[in-house]
């Protein structure tokens, strides 16, 4: 074993600062358990580690085929959080469709699959009056296009159509709560809540990432929305140590907008309890002595 028990894991080129790693780094090592972060993208002997938990490889949507190979890799040598089914699941939104069988009240979602026909293309537009247009495989709202009565149909068959040229599509509603109720965010560690923040987005916006404006604020989750959140956490191929429920605002109440299960942004900086708890959860998973302390 190396001097360092736990990769937590980054990726090469990042879109903007990671606020979160160095807080669970601290935490982590009150604990006894020593953190080092890598890139996936660079070569590692992932196999020194006890854990390898995907932390931000924020790119990993740019180069999924990559990305599962190289999470194939580690999860052959050593342990992988999360696990190797429920990263593989969750890197494409048809997951969506699992939750809706599964019972969990989600954002109405038509997948449009790479290679539709203008037949099946049409009929998904057609779905909805006001909609919102997004690839499969995506992150921060990268692609994502509201379709209302201000943009003409053949700038949405474009805007298809250009998905489709390189990804499979999500087409939905657009939810109009978001813009009153904003996006909650509940966040799990081995599937127990830790805290939920709720993201509004800028006035005019759909989108409520800080990169378009967005803001986050505290927020005490609904019983609702726990149900829900607690719900579409059971419906995932192996257990998540770690998750990210978003949800907004339904006409019967909250719905699940996604899960993300790879990769989230965690608001540790929004509790100050949130990176002991997460630290607590990993270091369940260590051999030896701080593993041990830690029930």
């Amino acid at each position: 074993m190396s001097t360092a028990d736990l990769a937590l894991v980054t990726a090469t080129r990042m879109p903007k600062p990671d606020p979160e790693s160095g807080l669970l780094v601290h935490a982590l090592a009150q604990l006894g358990v020593r953190a080092t972060i890598h890139a996936w993208d660079q070569p590692c002997d992932w196999s020194r580690f006890e854990l390898v938990v995907s932390r931000t490889p924020w790119d990993y949507f740019h180069r999924l085929d990559e990305f599962l190979g190289w999470a194939r890799e580690v999860a052959a040598v050593t342990e992988l959080l999360n696990p190797l089914p429920t990263i593989t699941w969750n890197a494409h939104k048809s997951y969506l469709l699992d939750l809706e069988r599964g019972g969990v009240p989600i954002v109405p979602t038509v997948l449009v699959a790479r290679g539709a026909g203008a037949g099946e293309r049409a009929a998904a537009l057609a779905r909805f009056e006001e909609a919102v247009i997004k690839p499969a495989v995506a992150g921060g709202a990268l692609g994502a296009l509201r379709v209302d009565a201000t943009i003409g149909a053949g700038v949405a068959a474009e805007h298809l159509e250009t998905v489709l040229a390189g990804k499979d599509a999500l087409v939905q509603p657009f939810m109009a709560g978001i813009q009153s109720g904003g996006e909650t965010s509940v966040i799990f560690f081995d599937g127990e809540l830790s805290h939920a923040i709720r993201k509004v987005p800028a006035a005019g916006e759909f989108r409520v990432h800080q990169h378009f404006g967005g803001v986050v604020v505290a927020h005490a989750p609904s019983v609702a929305e726990l149900e829900v959140a607690s719900a579409a956490l059971a419906i995932a191929p192996a257990p998540a140590v770690y998750a990210r429920i978003d949800m907004v605002p339904g006409p019967s109440g909250p719905v699940v907008m996604e899960a993300e299960l790879i990769e989230p942004e965690l608001f540790l900086g929004s509790d100050p309890e949130a990176p002991g708890r997460y630290a607590r959860a990993l270091a369940r998973r260590c051999g030896g002595s701080a593993g041990a302390a830690y029930p």
